[in-house]
């Protein structure tokens, strides 16, 4: 099993910035995408950004240009660092990966729990 701990949501004004953090931990040999999804109430969830194990990214157009995605492969840990934040960007945050147990293995999919991210006007 994997655990995905996810930290560094919270309340900020328009305009301001946040950095999440998400923590990959267990059984892993090697991870290939890690991602930042969202989900506003009422909204179905959208992929934010993601970052390949080559370092390619893709974000989402409402974010290009204020969000970057990042990894540190030796923490297993990706990060997104938020800025020119907007009151549409309120969501809860939730982490993405795909991890390979074991050498041989295929790969799995697994989510963290969310980290809510509020933007006031």
């Amino acid at each position: 099993q994997v655990q995905l701990v996810e930290s560094g949501g919270g309340l900020v004004q328009a305009g301001g910035s946040l950095r999440l953090s998400c923590a990959a931990s267990g059984s892993i040999f090697s991870i290939d995408t890690m991602a930042w999804y969202r989900q506003a109430p009422g909204k179905q969830r959208e992929l934010v950004a993601a970052i390949t194990n080559t370092g390619y990214t893709d974000y989402t157009e409402a974010v290009k240009g204020r969000f970057t995605i990042s990894r540190d492969n030796a923490k297993n840990t990706v990060y997104l660092q938020m800025n020119s934040l907007q009151p549409e960007d309120t969501a809860a945050y939730l982490c993405y990966t795909r991890v390979r147990p074991r050498p041989g293995t295929w790969y799995d999919d697994y989510w963290g729990q969310g980290t809510q991210v509020t933007v006031s006007s």
